[in-house]
């Protein structure tokens, strides 16, 4: 079992790669789109970059690769092959049973990079959007991970001060953001990873 430090006043998820095991799509999405454009997939970069603001991967794609892909024209592709297969989104049960037990006991929210239709839909297609009483999206107009300020804002909104929040994180960004913040952070990978 995920451990929950027994002072959390607020718990905060991630989305993809946390609550749901969206992460193969969203890199066959990332396959898909650079090939549409020419480009080879590039798995360990892109992987490096979870959690952050898509359009800011392809700038970063672009400077390290010396490329001018359009960030804008390839996020739209990428996109329109997610929602082509969201529907296919499977939990991560271990991290929904927490969410799902400490709904009605705790304040929750999602703090993603990903866009909030994304988001929203996958969400939504778990069955657990009503869950989280804030949800924070790279549609918000807040520094992305490894930035802190969207996890600040979250328990601003949640009425919770950081170091009383804990925070379910994948990927190095938001571990690191949510250490800026002053919070809690569970890296499940590790608990995903001990238990196969």
């Amino acid at each position: 079992m995920i451990p929950v430090w027994q002072q959390s006043k607020a718990l905060i998820f991630d989305c993809d790669g946390t609550l749901a095991d969206s992460m193969p799509l969203h890199m066959y999405c990332w396959a898909k789109a650079f090939a549409d454009f020419g480009e080879p997939y590039r798995p360990q970069f892109l992987d490096a970059l979870k959690g952050m603001k898509e359009e800011k991967i392809v700038q970063l794609y672009n400077k390290k690769f010396n490329r001018d892909l359009n960030p804008k024209q390839l996020v739209e592709t990428k996109h329109w092959y997610f929602q082509e297969k969201a529907h296919l989104i499977q939990p991560i049960e271990s991290v929904v049973r927490i969410a799902q037990s400490y709904a009605d006991k705790l304040p929750l929210a999602v703090v993603s990079g990903g866009r909030k239709e994304n988001v929203l839909s996958t969400l939504s297609g778990l069955g657990i959007d009503q869950l989280f009483k804030v949800i924070l999206t790279a549609d918000d107009p807040l520094p992305p991970k490894p930035a802190p300020d969207m996890f600040l804002e979250a328990a601003r909104r949640l009425g919770v001060e950081p170091d009383y929040c804990q925070v379910f994180e994948d990927g190095d960004l938001g571990l690191e953001a949510a250490c800026k913040a002053g919070m809690k952070a569970v890296d499940i990978r590790e608990i995903i990873k001990n238990k196969r």
